[in-house]
């Protein structure tokens, strides 16, 4: 598995997920912890989670903990995966999603992370979400304090503009180390987010690279380049989108979610498919 880095930290340069696993149309938890098991087997070493994947309101954190039980079930070693998980989002269970980003709730959340997940500090710990009725400047001084309180290693921002990411460097400083943007074929919106990123060394963690849970499947059938590549090279479309995003620059790390081993699999063969520059202009048109 080649590596890129986010942060102090060297990590595979696909990722995994965890969000289908824990909300409507989930799996059960066998196939999931297979899914997990699969992905470690392919050398992932990145799992992005948050507080918010469940499904009930009386299970917050569901993916947080299924992830722990994987990996104290897997049987390799662990000591290298990075787990990332948020907070700041919330389900009430109604299949609505609320905010709440308050410096109270963020110290409540990621005590209550620290032990789903049964580790002493949280090695990426991301604010979720902008909440408008918190100053962003509270929401980040928050997990600023708490990397200085050891509760967290390395800290990331979510759902972020350009102006949010350079508060956000102000603030945390080299503390910063990455930010998760929803991009794909189908959402290209994040590319000033992405240049930013690449200008400063932060991580770029593209949520639903393939185009969101209930679409990933008909990426080629709605971005015709990307089947056609695919078909020249005997791969799927959604291998060759992963292979695109990691040429877009060195800081992209794609955060494909699975919950099938094969699905995960897949993802991580996009890793080792290198796109030639025309592949490349093509791909960049749509």
């Amino acid at each position: 598995m080649k590596q890129r880095r986010i942060g102090t930290a060297e990590v595979s340069a696909i990722g995994l997920g965890g969000m289908p696993m824990s909300i409507e149309g989930r799996p059960d938890e066998e196939r999931s912890v297979r899914t997990i098991h699969a992905a470690l087997d392919a050398g992932v070493t990145v799992i992005d989670t948050a507080d918010a994947y469940h499904l009930h309101a009386d299970e917050v954190g569901h993916n947080e903990s299924l992830i722990a039980r994987a990996l104290a079930s897997y049987g390799g070693d662990t000591s290298g995966v990075l787990v990332a998980t948020k907070g700041g989002h919330l389900r009430p269970g109604d299949g609505s999603w609320t905010v709440d980003s308050s410096p109270a709730y963020l110290r409540t959340a990621c005590e209550a992370s620290l032990k789903r997940l049964g580790v002493e500090a949280i090695g990426l710990y991301q604010h979720h979400r902008p909440d408008p009725k918190v100053p962003y400047a509270d929401s980040i001084g928050a997990v600023r304090d708490l990397v200085d309180a050891g509760k967290v290693r390395m800290a990331g921002i979510s759902n972020a503009n350009p102006e949010q990411i350079r508060a956000a460097r102000e603030i945390l400083g080299d503390r910063l180390v990455s930010v998760q943007n929803q991009y794909s074929p189908a959402y290209r919106a994040s590319e000033p987010e992405l240049e930013l990123c690449d200008e400063l060394g932060l991580a770029f963690l593209p949520w639903s690279p393939l185009g969101g849970i209930s679409r990933a499947g008909d990426l080629g059938s709605r971005f015709a380049p990307f089947a056609e590549v695919a078909a020249a090279r005997g791969v799927s479309p959604q291998q060759v989108c992963l292979a695109w995003m990691l040429a877009r620059s060195p800081v992209v790390v794609p955060i494909p979610g699975a919950s099938r081993p094969e699905t995960i699999r897949d993802s991580v063969a996009a890793a080792e498919l290198t796109l030639d520059e025309a592949e490349l202009a093509a791909l960049d048109r749509v």
